[in-house]
């Protein structure tokens, strides 16, 4: 692959850089207030999901050198948005319905939440935000969105159907979310990644902050593991997965095999455990880490389980 990140935003309590992920996060840390980020202008009438996308957006897009204080520095066209989010605006169509049902479709439901109740509105609201003309896509795949996320960044940035593309994921934690899933704590947070052709980030001097090595999609967690290692069978130096590292697959790593285990950090990651381990292997070469890093995300089965290999900046 000719992928590279060349960003990385983060939008969750307790955590201001991607190193910060492979430490204990401090409990009890406040929500992120998208308002002291970016400011409150544009905010109004916007869900819960789309704030937190709309902060994290920006702080991927500026670390890129994508964006600066006169906007976008590269034209808009070039720039693709993929968001993924299972939950993200549940809340504002739950409602939708429940006053459609008690007051009928011309009754009182509010103007202001006719457009939120699209399923597509963050990845559209990123767009219109911040001027990004290319490619709009949003997935709701569930526990894959995140990495299927990236990996379809790659193959669009692969076919030059864009220069670059906005990733980013998120999930709000409210009492709707909370109720769908069962969960007594959602991750209520965004991450984001700038997936770029290498070839783009080098004309603009951008620094490639890790390299997209290789995405696959398998029925199982060993057999993502077995296509990521490939013939030459080289492993991790870490890896990004489910459980405790003493569950499915972990037989195929050596036992110095270092293990990062994202998803009960904020509580329910769902569509943004794959993104946020993106962010996470970012830094974990940021802080030293040397070596091939394998994120994966899915469960067993019916061809539900995404994998990425990424190498450290300047690998190919």
């Amino acid at each position: 692959m000719s992928a590279v990140l060349t960003g990385v935003g983060l939008a969750l309590p307790g955590v201001t850089t991607p190193e910060d992920l492979l430490a204990p996060v401090p409990g009890g840390a406040e929500p992120v207030d998208p308002a002291a980020r970016i400011g409150k202008k544009g905010l109004r009438f916007k869900d819960r999901a789309t704030q937190l996308a709309l902060a994290c957006a920006a702080e991927a897009l500026t670390d890129a050198g994508l964006l600066g204080p006169e906007g976008l520095t590269v034209p808009g066209e070039t720039v693709a948005v993929l968001v993924a989010s299972n939950y993200g605006n549940v809340d504002t169509v739950c409602s939708v319905v429940d006053t459609i049902a008690a007051e009928g479709a011309t009754g009182g439901v509010s103007p202001m939440d006719t457009p939120n109740a699209s399923s597509n509105v963050i990845a559209s609201t990123l767009a219109i935000k911040y001027g990004l003309r290319g490619p709009n896509l949003m997935v709701c795949n569930g526990a894959t969105s995140g990495l299927d996320a990236v990996r379809w960044a790659t193959a669009l940035v692969g076919a030059r159907r864009a220069d670059r593309a906005l990733v980013l994921a998120v999930e709000p934690d409210n009492e709707m979310v909370r109720r769908l899933t069962g969960a007594d704590r959602i991750v209520d947070g965004a991450a984001a990644v700038v997936v770029e052709r290498r070839a783009a980030a080098a004309v603009r001097g951008a620094e490639p902050r890790a390299v997209v090595s290789s995405a696959v999609r398998a029925g199982s967690v060993e057999a993502c593991l077995e296509r990521l290692a490939g013939d030459d069978r080289t492993p991790p130096a870490a890896w990004f997965g489910p459980g405790d590292g003493q569950g499915p697959g972990s037989a195929l790593l050596p036992s110095g095999t270092v293990h990062h285990a994202l998803a009960g950090t904020f509580g329910e990651a769902s569509a943004v455990l794959g993104v946020l381990q993106c962010a996470g292997t970012i830094g974990w070469y940021a802080g030293g880490g040397a070596g091939p890093v394998y994120a994966l995300a899915g469960r067993d089965g019916d061809d539900a389980t995404v994998g990425l290999a990424l190498l450290a900046p300047g690998r190919s």
